[in-house]
């Protein structure tokens, strides 16, 4: 029986991992700031996309403010998949099973990596540039700096299973694998966001 006065030691959020969730937060207002840009440029335009604003030259060049669904859709599900399989890593350690969290973390990174290959080859199909328009402007922006986090969170799946590789996390003990988690939850929602946006509702 414990010692009167002497509560339960129950464990809550460490510094570090208040500091990342609050890093994350900071991060949905930068993205939030980017949909605002978004849809005001659409709001003020008298048709979404503009194609009014393309220049004689554009349209001579091929310019169409064109975003095909069908390929990032496929990027989607892989990206859905990846947040499923990073998901049970942290399962699979928060039993004590490392080699668990090694195999599902690299898959989540492979998985991850293909998201970004068909990106930047969605790019070199698109039949217009960062420059077209506010549209182009617009759409390269959100997900370029989306990119820009994938490739961030991909480095730090990396980062993480380096280290349970050399047998640095346990049930107990497995924080940043938390945070990589929590990271990579973050950067699949921000896609679907942008996904229904910018190749569903258009």
């Amino acid at each position: 029986m414990a010692a009167p006065g002497v509560a339960q030691r129950r464990e809550g959020l460490s510094n570090g991992m208040l500091g990342f969730i609050l890093f994350i937060a900071s991060e949905v207002m930068f993205f939030g700031g980017l949909f605002a840009a978004y849809f005001i440029a659409r709001a003020d335009s008298p048709q979404w996309p503009p194609t009014e604003l393309l220049t004689a030259d554009q349209i001579a060049a091929g310019v169409k403010l064109e975003a095909h669904w069908h390929l990032p859709l496929v990027g989607t599900i892989l990206l859905i998949l990846s947040s499923i399989t990073v998901q049970i890593g942290v399962f699979q350690i928060g039993k004590g099973n490392r080699s668990g969290l090694i195999w599902w973390l690299f898959i989540s990174i492979v998985l991850g990596m293909v998201f970004l290959a068909i990106q930047m080859y969605d790019y070199a199909q698109l039949p217009f540039g960062a420059g077209d328009t506010v549209y182009g402007t617009t759409f390269y922006t959100l997900t370029g700096f989306h990119g820009a986090h994938v490739a961030g969170g991909v480095i730090f799946m990396t980062i993480v299973l380096v280290r349970a590789m050399g047998g640095q996390f346990d049930a107990r003990n497995h924080e940043a694998v938390e945070a990589a988690s929590f990271y990579w939850h973050f950067v699949d929602v921000v896609w679907i966001a942008l996904f229904t946006t910018l190749y569903i509702v258009q």
